[in-house]
């Protein structure tokens, strides 16, 4: 009879998850002995890494990624990385070791005593099997919920569950699908309204490059000249940022968005919340005589919203129904809107420069994962971003995404272009990445961008008015020491035209770029 093990194993290569993102321990042994040489190990020196890279992969792929990680402790160590990929709505189906049955009641070393609530509530399903006959049945629920839910997922197996001998197990041929398309009559009043609207706009979100929706969201825009925002603090750009249609990100304050959005009766709302905020500004939620519908696929996210309607259904049969049932209107202004001139610093390179010299030397399909909070307003005002899966951001704001994404995104995305964007304060969240980027020779290139502040908490302690406070200074970092140590070539650079030099280089592997930058604010 095949073992647990093998029958898991299988049920992993027939859906396609066999890049396994890893940091073992003791418990987890048992799991990864006789892998299939179909499968690939990809080691991270950090459970927080590990879940960051991942979460990148899947992002790039549109695929679940497969995580293995140590009992408690070690996913007590991934959970701040698992933020990330809660709001960014990334399929990890989250594996784990767990003391051998005999040994869980006696809370012996390394047993996880309450494993299906540790990582709740930010998994989005977590179990733990019954018996060993029960572990592939698990395995292929945790995997299906990550598909169905969008949202991680977490299994903790007995390791002594994987050797024992079972029957041959149904769950090898299952299969799940979603569809959640919206019926002919809601498509039918959606597009009334918005032929009757006076000035409407269009609301994208993160979900619409997720989804592979980019190209259609653009042509929906462009169809009825609409007029088109970015939900705030996007993890992906939904829209070329400098079409004439694109008006920017709407900031995180609810009376900053209804400011923004002032003017106009109907806003649609695609593949979004409504609306993530983060600083507090008070206000009305949406502007005076403003209706909001949201069409988001994601029945908590429709639950919770505090205001408008929401449709629960897929966005892409939404903006192909809308595409079909709304007449072309005129376009106006076609041309893309020039970059200004890069603001410049005067001790240093101002953040602005640096931006200039990505979009001035790197390929028009780069893909950017970006963690420097206080250099946002800079990025929007220089980057010229076109392509889909151009742009990749920590969802919840949680620092260490950058480096470890950054590997992740380029794994998933060989032969196209992968540039992290790190500030040097997020940098050392996730900075043993280096060593699997130079273990596995990842073509990536890390641009850090050196202040030595934390440059993001200065803008809220002038915003709080809490000026005083300690713990926002951080001088003395050298990342290129650190990436040597870690086997990564870096260098300094100093002036516009030696950024250049470097960046026009293509990297055969990893490569470490340190520029000193002028602090900014967000």
């Amino acid at each position: 009879m095949p073992t647990v093990r093998k029958i898991a194993h299988e049920f992993l290569e027939r859906r396609g998850l066999t890049t396994i993102f890893g940091n073992p321990g003791s418990n987890e042994l048992p799991f990864l002995a006789d892998l299939p040489a179909s499968f690939t190990y990809v080691l991270g020196l950090h459970e927080g890494v590990v879940v960051g890279m991942a979460d990148g992969y899947a992002q790039a792929t549109g695929r679940p990624a497969l995580v293995n990680l140590h009992a408690a402790a070690g996913s007590g160590n991934a959970m701040g990385a698992l933020t990330n990929a809660v709001y960014s709505r990334s399929p990890l189906v989250l594996t784990a070791g767990q003391q051998v049955r005999s040994a869980i009641g006696l809370e012996a070393m390394l047993a996880n005593v309450d494993a299906t609530s540790l990582m709740r509530p930010l998994a989005g399903w977590s179990g733990e099997p019954s018996c060993p006959g029960d572990v592939p049945r698990s395995l292929a629920q945790a995997v299906f919920e990550a598909e169905l839910r969008r949202r991680p997922t977490y299994l903790s197996v007995p390791y002594d569950d994987w050797s024992a001998e079972i029957d041959d197990n149904p769950v090898l041929d299952r299969a799940v699908r979603r569809g959640l398309s919206p019926d002919a009559a809601q498509l039918d009043d959606l597009a009334r309204r918005l032929a009757a609207a006076r000035n409407p706009v269009l609301v994208l979100g993160g979900d619409i490059d997720a989804l592979g929706l980019f190209d259609r969201a653009v042509a929906f825009a462009e169809h009825f000249a609409l007029p088109v925002w970015v939900a705030p603090s996007p993890h992906r750009l939904p829209f070329p940022n400098r079409h004439p249609l694109f008006r920017g990100v709407l900031p995180a304050g609810i009376g900053s968005v209804s400011s923004r959005l002032d003017g106009h009766d109907l806003i649609l709302v695609l593949g979004a919340p409504v609306f993530r905020y983060h600083q507090h500004v008070p206000g009305p939620f949406l502007p005076d005589g403003a209706a909001l519908v949201q069409v988001t696929d994601d029945p908590g996210e429709a639950a919770r919203a505090p205001m408008g309607e929401s449709l629960v259904a897929a966005a892409g049969p939404v903006l192909d129904g809308l595409l079909a049932r709304l007449p072309a209107r005129e376009a106006g202004e076609t041309a893309f809107a020039p970059t200004p001139e890069p603001a410049t610093g005067e001790r240093a390179l101002h953040p602005e420069q640096v931006f200039a010299a990505l979009r001035e030397t790197q390929p028009a399909d780069t893909a950017y994962v970006v963690e420097s909070t206080s250099t946002n307003s800079a990025w929007w005002r220089q980057m010229d971003l076109r392509r889909p899966g151009s742009y990749f951001w920590p969802a919840a704001g949680g620092l260490g995404f950058g480096m470890p994404a950054a590997v992740g995104v380029a794994m998933g995305l060989p032969g196209r272009p992968v540039v992290g964007v790190i500030g040097d304060g997020s940098a050392n969240y996730g900075i043993t990445a280096l060593w699997t980027a130079a273990h596995y020779r990842v073509p990536v290139t890390f641009v850090i961008l050196r202040n030595g502040t934390y440059g993001a908490l200065r803008w809220f302690a002038d915003l709080l008015g809490t000026t005083d406070v300690p713990g926002t200074e951080i001088p003395g970092l050298d990342f290129t020491a650190i990436a040597a140590g870690y086997g990564v070539p870096a260098t300094t650079v100093s002036d516009v035209d030696d950024l250049r030099a470097q960046l026009k280089t293509a990297p055969a592997g990893p490569r470490l770029i340190q520029v000193d930058t002028e602090p900014t604010t967000p």
